[in-house]
């Protein structure tokens, strides 16, 4: 396979990744904010944010490999936004610690993490050779995936203590997540972008 024929072949694979991202972030969002779930709300925005980063790789693969590193910084710090509106909620969420429905958080975990997986199989074949916006694209549905299962294990212990804790622990943890992808997209980036500009021998 040629470069222009690897670049078409990426560039479909993140548009359907783009829309799956964004189909799955309205439901999770819906039954988080039905359930008052703050791992959903954090997962449901990283939904949101995984569509928002495929979308730009979508865009930017026919950029210069200058400015796809330039859009790989400006990513890691896309990637930090899950984190704070996380925290955020969690803080609303001390103020009043109910448990959400732990049926609809553990289905709708399962489903998160069909999407998830089925995301980060679609885009592992282009990890290593896509450089910092594939690898973005990448570390994002792979701790998704993690992500979700964690959500499906706070349902369950949910349905037996009836405690608010496992899913604001869950949330949290996807903070941090999200913290340590946006710090190896920025180390990738920066040494991209180290490359593109250092001068040919």
């Amino acid at each position: 396979m040629n470069n222009a024929q690897y670049d078409e072949s990426l560039r479909r694979v993140v548009w359907l990744v783009a829309v799956f991202n964004l189909t799955y972030f309205g439901v999770e969002f819906s039954v988080a904010l039905t359930i008052g779930s703050v791992s959903l709300f954090a997962d449901s925005i990283d939904f949101l944010e995984d569509a928002a980063v495929n979308f730009l790789i979508f865009m930017g693969l026919r950029w210069s490999a200058a400015q796809r590193s330039r859009l790989g910084m400006a990513l890691a710090f896309i990637l930090l936004i899950p984190g704070i509106a996380t925290l955020w909620t969690a803080f609303m969420k001390f103020n009043m610690p109910l448990p959400p429905a732990p049926l609809p958080l553990s289905l709708v975990g399962m489903g998160a993490l069909g999407v998830n997986l089925t995301c980060a199989f679609m885009l592992a074949r282009y990890r290593l050779s896509g450089g910092s916006l594939t690898s973005a694209a990448f570390l994002s549905a792979r701790n998704d995936a993690l992500a979700n299962v964690a959500i499906i294990g706070a349902g369950l212990i949910t349905a037996y203590n009836l405690s608010a804790w496992p899913d604001l622990i869950v949330g949290l943890g996807i903070a941090a997540l999200n913290a340590d992808a946006a710090r190896e997209v920025w180390l990738a980036a920066r040494a991209e972008h180290g490359a593109a500009n250092s001068p040919v021998s």
